[in-house]
């Protein structure tokens, strides 16, 4: 037995701005009903918590302009000190996240 491609394409779904429409519910004729029960759903205060620290995480900048101009004027002080240690450890372990990351 031989399935051939259906003659006409199926009619693409509707958008429905990511609500799921209901099945209707069938009356006693088999017929579907009027009326359609919809769904709630409540996120609880968490999904709102995330909401607002979104936002506020969107609006906050990502450069302290003050602890640069901070820094800046140490330099130009000649206070600001380098700890060569700590750089080159956080450059080694860099290295080798980013090498591990590579392998996997």
């Amino acid at each position: 037995m031989k399935i051939d491609k259906p003659s006409k394409p199926l009619p693409p779904l509707p958008a429905s701005g990511g609500q799921a429409r209901a099945p209707a519910a069938k009356q006693e004729g088999g017929t579907p009903s009027s009326s359609v029960s919809g769904t709630s759903v409540n996120l609880g205060t968490t999904a709102a918590q995330l909401r607002s620290m979104e936002s506020s995480a969107a609006s906050a900048p990502l450069v302290n302009a003050a602890k640069v101009a901070e820094i800046k004027q140490a330099i130009s002080e000649g206070r600001f000190q380098v700890n060569s240690g700590v750089v080159a450890d956080s450059l080694i372990k860099s290295v080798t996240d980013l090498i591990s990351a590579h392998k996997a």
